[in-house]
């Protein structure tokens, strides 16, 4: 499911407009990434918790040389499901 068709779940789940639902999801996405932004967790009961996790500085390898480059630490974004999600998949 593209962004596209879940504006269009949404509108229809809800009865609203495209154009309404469109902006509900984009208020929604900025919501949570300003809150990871400043290191707050995001919790959505039964649904699932979105978390930063922290990546740590490493030692690689450059695959076509073999030279072992330094691969910096890094801020990524998490997602650990809830009950209620993981229920109805399963």
């Amino acid at each position: 499911m593209n962004k596209a068709e879940l504006v269009e779940a949404i509108s229809t789940a809800a009865d609203l407009p495209k154009i309404t639902a469109a902006r509900v999801l984009d208020a929604f996405t900025a919501s949570v990434t300003t809150a990871l932004q400043q290191g707050n967790d995001v919790s959505l009961v039964g649904f699932g918790t979105f978390t930063v996790k922290e990546r740590a500085a490493r030692e690689g390898r450059n695959p076509q040389t073999g030279a072992a480059i330094q691969i910096a630490a890094a801020k990524l974004p998490g997602f650990k499901p809830g009950k209620g999600l993981k229920d109805a998949l399963n």
